[in-house]
This record gives structure tokens, C-alpha cells and sequence, in this order.
């Protein structure tokens, strides 16, 4: 089975995914553009409330148009009755987020340092506001549906689990009931089964997301009294521990303002632009993309992981090839460029979004055995997957299991076949489907540390 064009755009790489949808990148090689795809596969076991979901996302999203939101493009179907020729489904067709995850490049338990957060927040801010204009509520903001496009700019994304709370015709206005979000980011309100209104869950989840910038975790794994982070929240005395004691005064006030639990007395959106913490000029916003790019990965540079996700100081390579990276390569951004969003693969220079990634001096059918150890010693479970179409030596593990919030993450490790100097070696690739970036992030690096793999990690300047 393959994939079929989207408006002349075609599916070349897998870059991300969920639950219930995979993310690609696509490429229009007559205009020389580029897309993402988002497929949510169509089965025997598709209900139709299954597809009128699917429709309500799409009619949402497609009527935003915002800076900071990634834009709606088009949408085909292929139906079940043509599975014989492609991949039944329903392939959302949107703005090409360049620059990434936002929350992929967090150094876990550190941020990303005050200047940043302040422009992603604002940038945020301004989406948000804009959205519930237009009678939206997201309902499921977190840090993996904030992404990054070529110039650096946040871009909102994935509407599954938005709704409609106002009429733009009347103005009228409904509560909402229906339970949804991830347990770190939704508001208490949703722990009762009472209506709620709409616009105060945004807030909330932005004072999470906020609070998540600046200290490199989530505050607590659920608010409710079955977590002793949120019962020392309510108490006071969390504000005398690491992370909340080193928050600056008014990140702090906009913080605990946003994240008031009775959500009558709750910040509104308009409140928070009118914070001064949010008035001051940035400091960022001004220096051009590059400088923004450094800025954001400095704390991986002083956490040491860049040294594994790039292995030549010599930057950016020519090489191509024909499925499209032609038209990414030469597209890319000084932010792109300077976030390492290309890896060298055994085809050349490729664009990678995944800084979860590694290279290791042993093939994948060794390196993927010490893998295994690792897992087995960290009580992560896997399974070994079958090669991908038209895959020759690469490896796949399914991997998955709870954070230390009790989330749920799952994700792959790709083993694909490299040379180096000569050598046989192997290019890994992490890349999450389900759960917070920033676990995902403390994973990689456990498991690049563990006895039984580090041995073999390669490191930027290595001579093998």
C-alpha cells in the first residue's frame, strides 16, 4: 500500500505522531514546497462519530488564520473501499512547522531562561486571544502542540479536542462539559462532573505551559488533592522549593494569577497582556532568527547534548536526494540550520526535527541487543517492529511506559545503518508519538548514559 498525493503534495517522511494520527512531511516537488501531512487512518472500527470528530477539527481549524496558529491548507479522504490502492484515511494537509517542537529543546528541570519564555509567551498570548475571538476553546494545550515554524515563530497546533463555546453571529455563549486534556495541564475544574466555562481552561493551561518554560517541568501530575505538589500549591509552601523559588516576582505573580483554582477569580487573557511582565519589551525580538536560535539551545549546549546529535563542526552539508530534501535543504532558515534540524543519514544531509537522537560505533544489529539491556534495567517496555516500505537494514523498537507525572509516553527507536570513516555504525533516532517532550528528553539521555549502550555513543569530533 502507499500513500496518495494531497493536492499535488507527496507523504515523504514520517516526522511525528499520536494516538490516533502520524504526522509527515510533504512535498510538492513541481512548486518546490513543503507541507506537513497529518493522516488519521480510516478501519474497519472507524465509527461515524469517529469521523464526525475528525470533521468538527477540521472545520474548526481551517476557519483560523493566525500568525501564531499553523495554517489549515487542504484536506482529501480515501475511503475504506480503495484500501487495495492507498492508505485509507482522512490526510490533513498543513503549515510545515520547520523549527520543530518547542518543548523538544528543554533541558529537563531548567527552562529555557526568561528572554525566551517571554517572547514564546507573548507569541502564545496573542494566538490564544485570537482564537477565543473567534468563540474557540483549544482545550488541550500542552507543550507538544506548540511548535516552531522556519523563522522561529510559535505556532499553535492540533485542534482535535477544541470547541465552539460562543456564537460570533449573537455573541451567546454555552458552558462546555465534556472531560478531555492531559492531567498535568487541565484546570481543577474539570476533576468535577459540573459544566464549565471555556475560556479560564486556556488559562490555565498557558500558566502551565508558562510555569513549564521557566522551570523545565510540569508544577505537579494532577491538580487534585491526590497530588502533594498541588496540595502544597494551595497550602503556600511549595513557593519556598526549587523551581518556584527561583521564578523571578512578576513571572511569578502572572504564574500563580493564571493558575487561580476558582476560575470566576481567574486571570482572563486580557488581564495577562496587561501584566507587567508581559508589557516589557522583549529583548529578543529584535536580534534576528539566529540569535533566537542560540538562545533557546544554550542550555543545551551547556547541558552537553548537543555533542551527540551532531558529529562534524564543518555545519551543513550539500548532499541531496530526489524524494524532496532538495527542496528542504535549500528552503531552510538560519534558525533551522542553527537548531541542528539536519542529520547526516547514510543518503546524505537529511531534515530531522528529532533532537532526541544519537550515533553509536556498532551496526544496529549489535547496538540494538545493548538497547534491549538498557530497556529491561530502566523497566521501559518494547517490542521490535517491522521494517518500514522500501527500508534496507533499519531497525525499529516500539517503546512506551509512564513518566514520573504517571503519563503515559510512547515512541520509537529507529536503528538506521551508517558509515563512518569506513566503519559500520549506527544512526539513531528517538522519536516520541505520546507524552511530555521533556520526559521524553530525560529518557533519550538515560538511555545514552546506561552502561550497556554508552559505550558505543559518539560524541561531536569523534575520529571513529
Amino acid at each position: 500500500m502507499k500513500y496518495p498525493k494531497v493536492v499535488g503534495y507527496e507523504l515523504i517522511q514520517k516526522i511525528g505522531g499520536g494516538g490516533y494520527s502520524s504526522v509527515f512531511r510533504a512535498v510538492h516537488i513541481e512548486n518546490h514546497l513543503v507541507a506537513a501531512c497529518k493522516l488519521i487512518q480510516i478501519t474497519e472500527r472507524t465509527t461515524e462519530k469517529d469521523r464526525k470528530t475528525v470533521d468538527k477539527e477540521m472545520k474548526i481549524h481551517s476557519a483560523l488564520k493566525h500568525k501564531n496558529i499553523v495554517e489549515f491548507l487542504n484536506a482529501a479522504v480515501v475511503e475504506l473501499k480503495y484500501k487495495h490502492n492507498y492508505v485509507p484515511g482522512i490526510y490533513m494537509l498543513l503549515e510545515f512547522a520547520a523549527g520543530g517542537d518547542l518543548f523538544d529543546k528543554i533541558v529537563p528541570d531548567v527552562g529555557v531562561g526568561e528572554e525566551v519564555a517571554h517572547l514564546y509567551f507573548n507569541q502564545l498570548l496573542a494566538g490564544m486571544s485570537y482564537i477565543h475571538s473567534q468563540g474557540v476553546c483549544h482545550r488541550d494545550l500542552k507543550p507538544e502542540n506548540l511548535l516552531l515554524d522556519a523563522a522561529g515563530t510559535l505556532k499553535v497546533s492540533d485542534f482535535g479536542l477544541s470547541a465552539v463555546f460562543k456564537l460570533m453571529k449573537t455573541g451567546e455563549t454555552r458552558p462546555l462539559s465534556e472531560r478531555c486534556g492531559s492531567l498535568p495541564y487541565i484546570a481543577p475544574e474539570l476533576n468535577y462532573n459540573q459544566p464549565y466555562q471555556a475560556e479560564p481552561i486556556d488559562a490555565w493551561g498557558m500558566g502551565i505551559i508558562l510555569f513549564t518554560l521557566l522551570a523545565g517541568n510540569t508544577p505537579w501530575d494532577e491538580p487534585t488533592e491526590r497530588s502533594p505538589e498541588f496540595c502544597r500549591y494551595l497550602s503556600g509552601e511549595i513557593f519556598q522549593e526549587d523551581s518556584w523559588n527561583r521564578l523571578g516576582r512578576n513571572a511569578l505573580s502572572l504564574i500563580c494569577s493564571l493558575l487561580t483554582v476558582d476560575p470566576g477569580y481567574r486571570m482572563t487573557l486580557a488581564d495577562a497582556y496587561a501584566h507587567p511582565w508581559c508589557m516589557r519589551p522583549s529583548q529578543l525580538a529584535s536580534r534576528g532568527i539566529q540569535q533566537l536560535a542560540e538562545q533557546l539551545t544554550q542550555p543545551l549546549r551547556d547541558s552537553g547534548d548537543l555533542m551527540y546529535v551532531d558529529l562534524d563542526e564543518s555545519g551543513l552539508e550539500s548532499g541531496r536526494d530526489a524524494d524532496g530534501d532538495d527542496i528542504m535543504l535549500t528552503a531552510q532558515s538560519q534558525f533551522t540550520q542553527s537548531l541542528l534540524l539536519f542529520s547526516q543519514t547514510q543518503s546524505g544531509r537529511r531534515y530531522n526535527p528529532h533532537l532526541t537522537r544519537f550515533y553509536a560505533r556498532a551496526p544496529p544489529n549489535t547496538l540494538i541487543d545493548h538497547i534491549k539491556t538498557s530497556l529491561d534495567r530502566m523497566d521501559v517496555q518494547y517490542k521490535v517492529a517491522p521494517p518500514e516500505n522500501g527500508e534496507e537494514g533499519t531497525l525499529h523498537l516500539r517503546v512506551g511506559g509512564l513518566d514520573m507525572r504517571k503519563g503515559v509516553f510512547k515512541g520509537w527507536i529507529d536503528l538506521e545503518p551508517w558509515m563512518r570513516h569506513g566503519n559500520p555504525a549506527s544512526f539513531c533516532v528517538m522519536r516520541r508519538d505520546i507524552g511530555c517532550p521533556i520526559y521524553w528528553r530525560k529518557f533519550w539521555k538515560r538511555l545514552i548514559q546506561s552502561p550497556a549502550v554508552s559505550a558505543y555513543v559518539m560524541r561531536k569530533n569523534d575520529n571513529y
